[in-house]
Parts: structure tokens; C-alpha cells; sequence
């Protein structure tokens, strides 16, 4: 089971407006992480605002807020880049199960991307390995582990 499919069966279907209201909320980056691109506000799982807490907390006392180029979101429903077709079939036929493996984490609101024009879904990865580091200590799964590199990409560990 990949985690698009754990994530649905902890919280379920998050086209529905139940997921919506009980999970996802704007969590208020306190002033004190409010530092270079960090955004002041992120609309995200409620389960990941703490893991983002402590990966910015992280950047800041090492200095690596400078590797933040762009900020590229968190919450955006949608299926994974390349399997839109693979999702939109099952989901259509009612087989939830099998179409959530093909529905990105950032439909939870349990992933980030960053720095994406440098660091492009199966190019090699131009992130600073200690800003990696410091997502992977703050309870992330880093993109560019995975078969087919996503750099840019951080997602909540289940």
C-alpha cells in the first residue's frame, strides 16, 4: 500500500466536504518561522502543521532558510503528475481504493514542494543535502528517494 492509500484509509476520500472540514485548516506560521519564503499561512492537513513547525524551526537554527527559493504549496487536490488518466477511470467507477494510489499527498494537505524549477519531477536533485536532512528529522519522506525522482517534493511520514 503506497501512502496516497494510507492516507485515505486514516482519513478518507478528500473530494468530500467531511474530509475538508475536519482535516484541513490555515495553520498560522507563528511570527517567530516567518523567515525568508516561509509562508505566514498554509492551508494543510492539521497532522502536518506540527512537522512543518519543527522542519522550519530546523532551517532556522541552521541557518538554511537561503535554500528556499521558491515556494511552491501544500494542499492541492489532484492526482499524480503522469496518472491522471490511471485516477480519473477508477475514481469515475467508484473503486476508491485503487484510484487513491494514483491521487498525489497533496490532496491531504500533507505534502510540500519547493524549489520546483530547479529540481523538476525525474531530474536529478539540486536541493542542499542538510536542507533534506533537516525535512527527513522533522518526519518528512524526501521526493527525491523515491524510483522516479521528485526533489522538490515533502511529504508528512505516516
Amino acid at each position: 500500500m503506497n501512502t496516497s492509500q494510507k492516507l485515505y484509509h486514516l482519513f478518507g476520500d478528500p473530494f468530500t466536504t467531511e474530509f475538508q472540514k475536519k482535516y484541513l485548516h490555515v495553520w498560522d506560521v507563528p511570527t517567530k518561522l516567518e523567515v525568508g519564503l516561509i509562508p505566514k499561512k498554509i492551508y494543510c492537513h492539521a497532522s502536518f502543521a506540527p512537522v512543518l513547525e519543527k522542519f522550519f524551526k530546523l532551517l532556522i537554527e541552521r541557518q538554511l532558510t537561503d535554500h528556499i527559493k521558491t515556494w511552491d504549496g501544500c494542499y492541492n487536490l489532484r492526482p499524480i503528475r503522469g496518472y491522471e488518466k490511471h485516477f480519473d477511470a477508477l475514481y469515475k467507477v467508484g473503486n476508491l481504493n485503487d484510484a487513491m494510489k494514483y491521487l498525489s499527498c497533496h490532496s491531504w494537505g500533507s505534502a510540500i514542494d519547493i524549489n520546483a524549477a530547479w529540481n523538476q519531477l525525474g531530474r536529478p536533485s539540486t536541493q542542499n543535502a542538510e536542507f533534506v536532512k533537516a525535512g527527513k528529522e522533522a518526519g518528512m519522506i524526501w521526493g527525491g528517494d523515491f524510483k522516479r525522482v521528485d526533489a522538490q517534493h515533502f511529504e508528512m511520514k505516516l
